[in-house]
């Protein structure tokens, strides 16, 4: 059976969050989750070269097959957004200059991919995954459970069938794929 490993990733300039998952068949399994530290560096420009290599040392060490990371959310301080999406985008070259395809998700299709409610807490989703993956100790920074997360939604839209086939209903689903229905 086919073993895919997938990197998520939660943008931050102040802390990244990622995880790592395997999948199995349908089976989901936790590799690694955490947080990339980034308060320490004063320069922003500096912020987004350990970033660069950070998540570059994440590939290395566990060759991720796929990436699925968090669009930056649309804000009122506009400087804030253009920092995060800078941290997006290094995040992304280091997957892109490994030839890693990725996936983008906004923040809220992620929360209702993995809780049912778009509008959920990170606690909620934090909890949710705890429940999912079975891992023992809360992170203390929920940027790490939202780079799982972010995994997480990436491996439930590619097996759900009417979402990777385009399909809007069951029935839809059942007259192209008759030999999956028993």
């Amino acid at each position: 059976m086919k073993e895919t490993i997938i990197l998520g990733i939660d943008p931050g300039t102040a802390i990244m969050g990622y995880g790592i998952i395997k999948i199995v068949g349908k089976n989901i399994e936790l590799i690694v989750f955490g947080n990339i530290d980034l308060t320490k560096y004063k320069d922003h420009y500096l912020k987004l070269q350990k970033i660069f290599f950070k998540v570059g040392h994440l590939i290395d060490n566990y060759h991720p097959d796929e990436m699925a990371i968090e669009a930056p959310f649309f804000g009122k301080n506009v400087q804030s957004m253009l920092k995060l999406g800078r941290a997006q985008g290094v995040a992304m070259s280091a997957a892109l200059t490994r030839d890693i395809p990725i996936t983008e998700y906004a923040p809220l299709k992620i929360k209702q991919s993995i809780t049912g409610s778009g509008s959920a807490s990170k606690e909620q989703v934090a909890a949710m995954l705890q429940r999912i993956l079975k891992f023992q100790e809360m992170p203390k920074n929920l940027d790490a459970t939202d780079g799982l997360a972010a995994a997480v939604c990436h491996f439930y839209q590619k097996s759900n069938p009417l979402i990777s086939k385009g399909g809007s209903s069951w029935k839809e689903f059942i007259s192209r794929n008759p030999d999956r229905v028993k």
